[in-house]
């Protein structure tokens, strides 16, 4: 037999009605593999948990179109179809999901390190630049941020990485033919040439809301640990979080204001027991034992929030700005809108960031002063 006929003999499984991992994964340990799942009796097939529309399916004598659809996508640059059995499947997620996976892009970064980010898709302004800093960060530390690829917060935590010439990846809920939301086409093509595309969905699959939950199940198993910034109460995030405590995996929010909607799903992840994050080094220190088995560049020269000197040469132009009209003596909103010329949402939008990096402390009064590192 040849590699194609046996990625042929995957896929007809896969495309089967009603197989999913837990399905596939049974059939392979049964039968020890999809060609001798495809040709076991019917009675042994149904023993092991098909029902009368795969066994229908199975039994065709033509070759399914869509398996051919996706041998054909897979002909193409760049795209990849991954079996469990395939070394470059990522081993986190066969411990939790071991389906097929299409992947757009550069599969190695599958099995990379990587930190999930999800939130909000009607984020605050400081809530997207909160994700856009805190992926730019981690990024540079050598972690693989992971989302969703929805508008929002998962959008920004893919800009963030992307920007700070880092590697992410896009778990989407459609075939790999296909970019859903629309408006974040051009996003997926950067991701594509810079990271991955990833779905276990087959080519022509449209989205659809059944779809999202199995995605966000992927997100979190292919992650060490899920980084909730923002999300409201009935927000799907808290899937992907609840996800990643129930494979094992590390939880962590971003807390905001008391008046903020999109905060509350956070406040309820701490009090919880997920880590409540104030800093990207919050979550490196608790990634710590986890990430040492990688190459994980801890150097001080990387480190996000190690020194405030490392961490202002990161910041744009603004930031700096706003930094230095701060000087050393507490100041309010309204006199560094003064200073910096800058408007008040911009401002406290970025006090909000350089308050979450540890370089700026909030006083009584709505003043702020910049924190001095102790010697």
């Amino acid at each position: 037999m040849t590699d194609t006929d046996v990625l042929t003999a995957w896929l007809r499984l896969w495309h089967a009605p009603g197989v999913g991992p837990g399905i596939l994964s049974g059939l392979i340990e049964r039968f020890g593999g999809p060609l001798q799942a495809l040709s076991a009796p019917t009675q042994a097939l149904r023993e092991a948990g098909l029902g009368d529309d795969a066994l229908s399916f199975l039994d065709r004598h033509a070759q399914p179109k869509g398996v051919l659809d996706d041998l054909e996508w897979a002909e193409a640059p760049g795209h990849h179809i991954l079996t469990p059995e395939d070394p470059r499947f990522p081993p986190l997620l066969r411990e939790v999901s071991p389906g097929i996976l299409y992947v757009t892009g550069d599969p190695a970064l599958l099995s990379e390190p990587q930190l999930a980010m999800v939130g909000s898709r009607h984020p605050t302004p400081g809530g997207a630049e909160t994700a856009r800093a805190f992926a730019a960060h981690l990024s540079r530390t050598g972690l693989v941020i992971t989302s969703g690829l929805a508008l929002g917060i998962d959008a920004a935590a893919h800009q963030g990485a992307l920007d700070a010439g880092g590697a992410t990846i896009a778990v989407v809920a459609t075939g790999p033919d296909r970019i859903y939301p629309a408006l974040n086409r051009d996003l997926a093509h950067r991701i594509a040439e810079q990271g991955a595309l990833v779905t276990e969905y087959p080519t022509g699959t449209p989205a659809r809301p059944g779809h999202f939950p199995r995605r966000n199940r992927i997100i979190s198993g292919l992650s060490l640990g899920t980084l909730v910034v923002e999300a409201a109460l009935n927000s799907g995030s808290l899937i992907t979080a609840r996800n990643a405590a129930e494979q094992g995996r590390e939880v962590f929010a971003i807390p905001g204001s008391i008046h903020n909607p999109v905060a509350r799903g956070c406040h309820r992840l701490i009090r919880q027991g997920a880590k409540l994050v104030e800093t990207a080094d919050d979550v490196l220190e608790e990634l710590a034992e986890l990430l040492r088995p990688h190459t994980l560049d801890q150097s001080p020269s990387t480190t996000p929030s190690t020194t405030t000197q490392a961490l202002e040469s990161e910041m744009d132009s603004e930031h700096q700005a706003l930094l230095d009209a701060m000087g050393y003596d507490p100041v309010t909103v309204d006199r560094l809108v003064s200073r910096t010329g800058l408007t008040v949402a911009a401002v406290s939008s970025m006090l909000l960031i350089m308050e979450l990096r540890g370089q700026v402390v909030s006083l009584s009064g709505g003043r702020y002063v910049r924190h001095q590192p102790e010697p």
